[in-house]
């Protein structure tokens, strides 16, 4: 049984992860390397770290479902920072880089707003919005760029609300989130913006303490700070996650979503053609796309993975777009099929930390997409597919802008 000791000496011979897409909404092709190496495989980080990439989904899912072996605690020093930006994401301490108990804690208080009652209460005003962005869309007429006049402040605008995040300051916290998420921030830039979000979340949350509203960080106001189950601080820390996480990630998987219908007519055919197929086609998308395309853990104790011995304080990054296109999960994985309706894959994660977030961003995806090819029957891309590149590695994927016309 092999470990990371027994890769080759040569860092050459060890292949560098994450690597960059070609296309948008498909796996790098030096990731085919990982999957003909087997289903756990060594690769190797920025920082010439070597740990274990997970591209089976069995696999994937043992991984990201034993927490108690895999840990997510960021302030580890054993965790691996996937790129350098994540380095500084070691300071913001909320659930998603915990683990349980203190992890059950803080997501237990969340729990109740990202029902899947909660959310089918929210489709009405999300349907209202969507159709107003479109109004305008359509007014200004061709060519527009969904990324920013559509794909971009439908869950912003949602993510707002259901905070009590003043929308109005959405042009600052949309900067500082790119800066956050993006694949090349250096590690001086995402600590400033990191600094500059938790600046204005701790004076927001100042604000409300004085001034009360009724959205999510006026409750956990009143039910955790007041009585002292959260401080200030901790706060703050979540806020961050939930408006950076809120949406960046869905604002990506709407804009590469409308991209990959255009780019497979015959599915998006039946997509339109067939109302029932919504929930469906996105979850297809969600398996496809891979938008947040790697988890990382590292082992707490000595463990087996996919036929190798993963020793206590290995590096584990489940690499979720390979994971998703496992021929033993998904057969047919490569074929892009809005029949599917798969539900295992793990764009989501898997487990306890499963995304709290799932619910809100189905719906947004079902709304938005099916919205926008109902209004908009003539939509097209305004250039060539090729001249869309795909965001950085290390950082949630999709495209930076998406010029259409009708």
């Amino acid at each position: 049984m092999t470990d990371l000791t027994t890769a080759p000496a040569d860092d050459r011979e060890v292949p560098a992860y994450p690597q960059a897409r070609g296309c948008p909404f498909q796996p790098p092709q030096g990731y085919d390397r990982y999957v003909s190496d087997g289903p756990v495989t060594p690769v190797r980080l920025y920082d010439g770290r070597r740990v274990w990439a997970v591209s089976g989904h069995a696999e994937a899912r043992q991984v990201l479902l034993d927490a108690a072996t895999f840990s997510s605690d960021r302030v580890h020093p054993h965790y691996p920072a996937t790129a350098p930006r994540f380095e500084s994401a070691r300071k913001v301490r909320n659930f998603i880089g915990m683990d349980p108990p203190e992890h059950t804690v803080q997501r237990r208080m969340l729990l109740s707003q990202f029902t899947v009652k909660k959310v089918q209460a929210l489709r009405p005003g999300i349907q209202r919005l969507v159709d107003g962005l479109i109004d305008t869309i359509e007014a200004k007429g061709p060519v527009v760029d969904l990324v920013p006049e559509f794909a971009l402040p439908v869950p912003s605008i949602v993510i707002c609300e259901l905070l009590g995040v003043p929308y109005t300051d959405h042009a600052f916290f949309e900067q500082q989130s790119r800066r956050v998420v993006t694949g090349t921030t250096s590690l001086e830039d995402s600590a400033d913006a990191f600094a500059q979000l938790s600046a204005y979340l701790d004076g927001l949350i100042g604000r409300k303490q004085r001034e009360p509203g009724d959205g999510l960080l006026d409750m956990l106001i009143a039910e955790q700070v007041s009585t002292g189950a959260l401080t200030r601080r901790d706060l703050v820390d979540i806020a961050l996650l939930l408006l950076v996480a809120g949406h960046e990630t869905t604002a990506s998987a709407i804009a590469l979503g409308v991209l990959t219908l255009l780019e497979h007519p015959d599915q998006l055919a039946a997509f339109r053609s067939d109302a029932t197929l919504l929930p469906s086609a996105v979850e297809e998308l969600l398996r496809y796309m891979a938008i947040a395309d790697g988890v990382a853990r590292f082992a707490t104790t000595d463990t087996e993975l996919g036929g190798h011995r993963v020793r206590a304080g290995d590096g584990v990054v489940v690499v979720i777009s390979t994971a998703n296109r496992d021929e033993a999960a998904f057969p047919g994985a490569a074929s892009f099929d809005v029949t599917r309706g798969a539900r295992h894959h793990v764009s989501f994660g898997h487990g306890v930390h499963q995304c709290i977030g799932q619910n809100l961003a189905r719906a947004e995806m079902e709304i938005a997409l099916s919205t926008l090819f109902r209004r908009l029957p003539g939509l097209r891309l305004a250039v060539p597919a090729e001249r869309l590149a795909a965001k950085e590695p290390g950082g949630v994927q999709g495209v930076w802008e998406l010029p259409v016309t009708w």
